[in-house]
């Protein structure tokens, strides 16, 4: 009987390794088209001077020092960093404040949940316009707009942005807080634990894995963000730099990078590559710290 099992087990390594091929190389095919040689290829354009892509000129790196010149470029990176670390600290601790009360039983939870996801299923250019005309009829009473000052355009980005993820985020808090384990939660009752040090001490750290799934989207996506802020302020208002140039306080990175493309491709494309490695970085760094933070059940 031990010998079939293993004859069986033999024959299904067989078949894996000599059929793999065929359904993974059409996947490998695909990714290397669609996502390995562009990414070369735009590494390359960087580093060169072009109006289209035949007639590329290699410059080395003029195109990063052009693109860290650019005073814009620098303040749609620190306005970007910034809106980033709220968005990540508001959407973060709204999320799990709405999963935690929908997970202790109350009725109609159902319905909440489907209610808090559903601004995830609108597109992003539509929520920029339904709130830039909710934010007009606010502010209309004191005789301004979301495009004529910058903290009500950077507020105004973090109010749609939270408005958009919350739910989304929410499913995956109320996933992480159904696996906590029921018996951990029944020892600390029996201990005497109060219920914020039965919070602290017993759920959120079971809960790590969604809070590390959850932070690197809300980082990842608050750096990316572009068609909310597109459709929302569009970088406006502008601010007149002494030398003559004009800075858009609201623009975020994705934004600078687009506005700036047809002006100058090659240092736009140095912009792009600064733009993922930053991105790529800070993301890989905390999933890194969170996961260390997560405990093995």
């Amino acid at each position: 009987m031990k010998t079939k099992k293993i004859s069986n087990s033999n024959s299904i390594r067989r078949a894996t390794r000599l059929w793999s091929p065929l359904f993974l190389g059409p996947v490998v095919i695909a990714f290397f088209i669609g996502f390995v040689w562009p990414f070369l290829q735009g590494i390359w354009l960087s580093l060169c001077r072009f109006k289209t892509i035949s007639n590329a000129k290699f410059i080395g790196l003029d195109n990063y020092a052009k693109a860290f010149q650019d005073a814009g470029f620098r303040h749609a990176f620190w306005y970007t960093a910034l809106f980033a670390v709220v968005s990540l600290v508001l959407i973060n601790v709204l999320a799990f404040a709405v999963a935690y009360a929908l997970t202790q039983g109350i009725k109609g939870s159902n319905l909440f949940r489907t209610v808090f996801f559903m601004p995830n299923l609108i597109g992003g250019i539509v929520l920029g316009y339904i709130w830039s005309m909710i934010f007009d009829g606010i502010l209309s009473w004191y005789t301004t707009s979301i495009l004529l000052e910058s903290k009500y355009g950077f507020w105004g980005l973090i109010i749609l942005m939270c408005w958009q993820q919350i739910g989304y985020m929410m499913i995956i808090y109320i996933a992480g807080l159904q696996n906590v384990p029921g018996e951990m939660l029944e020892a600390a009752r029996i201990d005497g634990a109060s219920r914020w040090t039965t919070l602290f001490k017993v759920t959120i750290p079971n809960v790590m894995p969604s809070i590390t799934i959850c932070m690197f989207l809300s980082l990842t996506n608050g750096f990316k963000l572009f068609d909310q802020n597109l459709a929302l302020t569009a970088g406006q208002p502008f601010i007149i730099q002494p030398g003559g140039g004009t800075i858009k306080t609201t623009e975020m990175l994705a934004l600078n990078i687009f506005n700036t493309f047809n002006a100058s491709g090659g240092s736009s494309q140095a912009k792009a590559v600064v733009f993922f490695v930053l991105v790529a970085g800070l993301g890989l760094c905390q999933l890194g710290y969170t996961r260390k933070k997560e405990v093995q059940q």
